[in-house]
């Protein structure tokens, strides 16, 4: 068995909400795919053995790397949820990871993440074994609508989170977790629901509000703009 946490990448989606003419996860920021920024703020922390990353199948845009960083990159086919795509990676570390290794799930279009955010996730979720999750407070006041987009009311935002990636599991709890939600036909957003699917309680960690996921255009301009300054960028 290979020691140390391993990274998953799940990166078979087609970006329709982005739209354009590849997977957002190939569009480039600084001269680079969203997907080698993600792959390498992973990679370089000292507790990451490796990653697997999962792909669409009939994916062409792959570079083909077995290696990054020194450290084994390893591909899978992926499915149609993301959820799908976790549980294939999850498996492609038979005879790599056991079940008790740490996981890390990271979102292929999130090109900004912090080393200090990364390794305050891993520390937390060592200690704690219903994992962790980094994660930000909601600062901006929430309103409920109804079907016509007029206000129904305003909605108290203490305790109230934003989750971001990467979120962190022992590889055979969050397989169990995932596969779970599958037999119940249930489709988890993120890892975290599917854990809590099972009664349990990750930890939430507060990261960087710049860990920003690339939907949208203003996404990437955004990030261009955060990774253009050496002052600015998280990944420095």
């Amino acid at each position: 068995m290979t020691s140390g946490v391993w990274a998953v990448v799940p990166a078979a989606g087609v970006g329709r909400r982005f739209g354009g003419d590849r997977p957002k996860q190939y569009l480039e920021v600084q001269g680079k795919p969203l997907l080698v920024h993600a792959l390498d703020a992973l990679l370089r922390h000292p507790r990451v053995a490796g990653a697997v990353v999962a792909l669409a199948e009939s994916d062409g845009l792959w570079p083909g790397w077995t290696e990054r960083q020194g450290k084994p990159v390893v591909r899978c086919v992926g499915g149609g949820e993301r959820a799908d795509s976790v549980l294939a990676a999850l498996r492609a570390l038979s005879g790599k990871a056991s079940d008790q290794t740490l996981v890390l799930v990271h979102d292929a279009a999130r090109p900004n993440l912090a080393l200090d955010d990364l390794d305050r996730l891993i520390r937390t979720a060592d200690a704690h074994p219903d994992g962790a999750i980094l994660a930000a407070p909601v600062r901006d006041t929430l309103k409920r609508s109804d079907a016509d987009a007029r206000i129904l009311g305003t909605e108290p935002r203490e305790a109230l989170w934003r989750a971001l990636t990467p979120q962190a599991f022992r590889r055979g709890a969050l397989t169990h977790a995932l596969e779970a939600a599958r037999q119940a036909g249930i489709v988890p957003t993120d890892e975290a629901m599917a854990m809590e699917r099972m009664g349990l309680r990750p930890c939430l960690v507060e990261g960087r509000d710049d860990n920003i996921k690339v939907t949208t255009p203003s996404d990437r301009a955004l990030v261009e703009f955060l990774l253009a300054d050496p002052a600015l960028r998280a990944t420095r």
